[in-house]
């Protein structure tokens, strides 16, 4: 696991990064200084966009993958964006109220953890894994989805991410932890493979008080957070159960 060290940035630059990694997200595609002057209003020029750019690009938090394409964010720039709304209040997501009705008809732990898995998958753009430690089983749903993603269409990258999944099942129960949300992005993966992709994952308490966990797992192109406040609010709803 790499440790990534953020350097300090302006406010302007704070979010003209968020900005690219929503558009990124969004689009999958590398964000031009053109296309958020035209799209966004930062009452700056052009010029100074660009600037801007290469500033996060010097400091590690942009990269550019072909010298005639936009700019797309590092590990380090999702972890800045990550980092950056975390710290904030988390907001209560709708979808998770919506989970709760549909798991209150539920009273076995296993059927209530393989919907609850569903329906997580439903709602992310991840491969959703759940583990019961006590069990010993993994749900997982979300394959159909996950594999729609760009970032697939690469052998190499398809490859890569059925060996990091392997091991990310097989030492699941290493990631326990005490409580809150774990994002662990690109380089910063605990397992072999990781480089390309990212994990969410929450320690919780499901029904009958057993222990297990709750993952999103997909590329690092992901919807950090959607995804991190939906999981937020899960961990409070599974606490009424």
């Amino acid at each position: 696991m790499t440790i990534i060290r953020l350097m300090e940035i302006t406010e302007r630059q704070k979010e003209i990064l968020g900005t690219i990694v929503k558009e990124y997200v969004s689009s999958a595609k590398p964000v031009s200084s053109e296309l958020i002057e035209k799209k966004y209003k930062f009452k700056v020029c052009p010029a100074t966009i660009r600037n801007e750019m290469q500033a996060l690009t010097k400091k590690e938090y942009l990269m550019q993958p072909h010298t005639s394409a936009g700019r797309i964010p590092t590990d380090k720039g999702y972890r800045f964006w990550v980092d950056s709304f975390s710290e904030k209040e988390i907001f209560e997501v709708p979808d998770s109220l919506k989970i709760k009705k549909e798991l209150e008809q539920e009273t076995d732990t296993f059927a209530f953890a393989k919907r609850l898995t569903e329906l997580l998958a439903d709602l992310t753009e991840g491969l959703v894994v759940v583990r019961l430690f006590e069990s010993d089983f993994v749900f997982k749903e979300g394959w159909e989805d996950v594999m729609r993603e760009p970032e697939f269409e690469d052998k190499d990258c398809l490859l890569n991410f059925a060996e990091f999944l392997k091991d990310f099942e097989n030492d699941i129960e290493g990631l326990k932890m005490d409580s809150g949300v774990k994002v662990f992005i690109g380089e910063e993966n605990l397992f072999d493979k990781g480089d390309e992709f990212c994990a969410i994952v929450a320690h919780c308490q499901f029904p009958k008080k057993e222990q297990g966990i709750i993952s999103i797992v997909g590329p690092k192109r992901m919807a950090y957070e959607k995804n991190i406040n939906l999981i937020n609010s899960l961990m409070k709803l599974l606490e009424e159960f």
